[in-house]
C-alpha cells in the first residue's frame, strides 16, 4: 500500500491495505462482467475501497486509477527506474528549495475542462496541505511543506521548505484533477486525464470504465474495462481459465490458472522485524542467529513464490546493493551464537512470539511454522501468534502495544513503489519511523545523510546504510523478494513488471490477435 500491504501508512507500506469492500457472490458469473468483445474484463482480490486520487498510493486504489483514471506530473519507468514525463513535459531546479515545471499542451480533463497549472497547483495543495488526510501525504511528503505556484497556463513552479532532491518523483504521486474537485472532502468518482473515464461504479459489484475520446496520448486498444472482485484466488483463476475473465491478479500456484499464468517479480519483500529493544534480542549475537537460522531456500521452494534476498528494497529502487547477498542458512552457527549469548548471561530462554498476519501472503502460517522451527533448532524458544490484519496492525505501526507480550518478531511485507531508498529507510529503519521498533544514532545520521544527496551519491550513500544495516544494526530478518502470479486470457498481451501491483496500465494491454 506502498508500499502494508501497509508498506504505507502515515507513512503506509502500501501493499497490505485494508479490505473493505470483500466480494459478495462467489459464483464466478453471478455479476456483470462482460461489456462486449472490445471490453477488458478483470479480476481483482477486492474492490477498491475508494477511487479518491490522492489516496492512489494504496495498493486497491492506485491499481485501478494510476494512469487509467488520473495521471500525475511524472511517472516512473518500473523497468529502469528513471522519472520521464507525463502530464509535465520537462522540469529544472532552478535553486536549492525550487523547481519549475513545463506542462504539457493541448490536454483536457473528462469534464472538458482545461489542464493547467492552476489544476496542478490545485492538485498538490489539496493532496498535500488540506483537511483531507491523504494517503499520498502521510506516504510520500511526511512533513515536508511545499507550495506550488502557477506562472501562467504551462509552466508551475514548487517550493520546499528545506532541500528536496528527488521532488519530481514524490509528484508523480499527485493525481491531477481539475479546480472544480471538491478540496476539501474526498470524492467518489474522481475527474481525470487519463486514457480512461470511470463509467458506472455499482459498489460491491462492479466497476467500468470507458475508453476517454479526448485523451491526449495514443488510444488504447480497448474501449473499456470491467473489474469485479473475488476473495478466493481460485475464483479468480477459473474466471479466466473458463472466459469469464481477461485479467486475474493475485493468484497463487495451487489456484489452478495452468497455462494462463504468468509469473512476475514484485517490488514487495517479505521480512521479520526483530524487536532489538527486548532481551534475549537486544543482543546483536541473536538477532544474527535469527538470521542463519532461517532456511530461505527453503521457504520460497516449498512455501511461498519468490527468491531469497538480504534487503528491504529490490532491484531497480534507488540505494539497492547489489553486494548485499541473502543470509545463509546455517543452523550449527546459529546453534553456536546462541549458546555463546546464554554462556554470558542472556536469557535466551525467554520465549519469543512470531506475531503473524493471516493472508499476507500465500501460506503465510505455515511460513512461520518453518522459521519457528529453525528458530527451535538454534536453542530459542518461540511460539507463534497469527493475527488478523487490524489487530496485527497495532504491532506494525507506532504506539506499539504494551503488556506481556515479551520480545517479538513481526511478520511482515514492505512494496517501495516510489522507486526510492528513503521511502523505505526513514519509516522502518529510522529511530523515530512509524515501523520502527529500534535504531541507533549512526544509523539514523547515514539515513540522514544519504536523503538529503542527488544523484550518484545518493545511490552510493542508500547502499551503504543498507549493508550498514545488515552488518551492525541486524534489525530485521529480511527473507525474499515475492513474486506475482496473474492469469492472462489467450485474447490479451501484457507483460506485467514491478509495479503491476500497485499501477496496472490499461494502455499496456493490447490485443493478441
Amino acid at each position: 500500500m506502498p508500499g502494508p500491504d501497509l508498506s504505507r501508512s502515515r507513512p503506509i507500506v502500501t501493499s497490505l491495505v485494508v479490505l473493505l469492500a470483500a466480494s459478495g457472490c462467489s459464483v464466478a458469473g453471478a455479476d456483470p462482467v462482460g461489456g462486449g468483445p472490445d471490453t477488458l474484463r478483470i479480476v481483482l482480490p477486492e474492490e477498491p475501497p475508494t477511487l479518491e486520487p490522492c489516496d492512489a498510493s494504496l495498493t486497491a486504489t492506485g491499481r485501478v486509477t494510476r494512469a487509467n483514471i488520473t495521471e500525475a506530473l511524472t511517472e516512473r519507468e518500473p523497468s529502469t527506474g528513471g522519472l520521464e514525463p507525463a502530464l509535465a513535459t520537462k522540469w529544472a531546479r532552478t535553486s536549492a528549495t525550487s523547481w519549475t515545471f513545463t506542462l504539457r499542451e493541448g490536454v483536457t480533463f473528462h469534464d472538458g475542462s482545461p489542464f493547467t497549472a492552476a489544476a496542478a497547483a490545485f492538485s498538490i495543495k489539496r493532496a498535500t496541505d488540506s483537511g483531507i488526510d491523504c494517503n499520498v501525504d502521510g506516504y510520500i511528503f511526511t512533513d515536508s511543506e511545499l507550495t506550488a505556484t502557477p506562472l501562467g497556463d504551462t509552466t508551475l513552479r514548487v517550493t520546499t521548505s528545506k532541500p528536496d532532491p528527488i521532488l519530481p518523483l514524490r509528484l508523480s504521486f499527485v493525481e491531477i484533477v481539475p479546480t472544480g474537485t471538491d478540496p476539501d472532502s474526498r470524492v467518489r468518482e474522481p475527474v481525470g486525464t487519463g486514457p480512461y473515464r470511470i463509467d458506472e461504479w455499482n459498489q460491491g459489484r462492479y466497476l467500468r470504465l470507458k475508453r476517454f475520446p479526448g485523451y491526449w496520448g495514443k488510444a488504447p486498444d480497448f474501449s473499456g474495462a470491467t473489474y469485479v472482485w473475488r476473495a478466493e484466488g481460485s475464483v479468480r483463476a477459473a474466471m479466466v481459465t473458463n472466459n469469464e475473465a481477461d485479467v486475474a491478479i493475485g493468484l497463487a500456484p495451487e489456484d489452478g490458472a495452468g497455462d494462463r499464468a504468468v509469473e512476475f517479480t514484485t517490488n514487495e519483500v517479505s521480512y521479520l522485524r526483530i524487536d532489538a529493544t527486548e532481551p534475549p534480542l537486544d543482543d546483536i549475537r541473536v538477532r544474527r542467529a535469527v538470521n542463519y537460522a532461517i532456511d530461505r531456500e527453503g521457504l520460497t521452494t516449498a512455501v511461498f513464490a519468490g527468491r531469497p534476498s538480504g534487503q528491504l528494497i529490490s532491484k531497480g529502487v534507488t540505494g539497492y546493493n547489489p553486494r548485499i547477498a541473502p543470509w545463509p542458512y546455517d543452523p550449527e552457527r546459529a546453534r553456536r551464537l546462541v549458546a555463546e549469548a546464554r554462556a554470558d548471561g542472556v536469557r535466551t530462554d525467554t520465549t519469543l512470539t512470531i506475531i503473524g498476519r493471516n493472508g499476507i501472503y500465500p501460506k503465510a502460517a505455515e511460513a512461520m511454522e518453518v522459521v519457528q522451527d529453525g528458530l527451535l533448532k538454534a536453542g530459542l524458544k518461540v511460539r507463534i501468534k497469527m493475527l488478523d490484519v487490524n489487530a496485527w496492525l497495532e504491532y506494525l505501526l507506532r504506539p506499539f502495544p504494551t503488556g506481556d507480550t515479551g520480545p517479538t518478531l513481526l511478520q511482515a511485507q514492505h512494496g517501495n513503489q516510489a522507486g526510492d531508498a528513503a521511502f523505505t529507510m526513514g519509516q522502518i529503519y529510522g529511530s523515530e519511523g512509524a515501523q520502527s521498533s529500534y535504531g541507533t544514532a549512526e544509523f539514523d545520521a547515514r539515513i540522514d545523510e544519504a536523503q538529503l544527496s542527488s544523484g550518484g551519491k545518493r545511490q552510493r550513500a542508500f547502499a551503504d546504510a543498507l549493508a550498514y544495516q545488515n552488518d551492525e544494526v541486524v534489525r530485521d530478518a529480511v527473507m525474499a523478494n515475492m513474486t506475482g502470479l496473474l492469469a492472462l486470457s489467450p485474447k490479451v498481451r501484457y507483460r506485467p513488471d514491478s509495479a503491476t501491483n500497485d499501477e496496472m496500465r490499461l494502455a499496456d494491454m493490447r490485443r493478441a490477435d
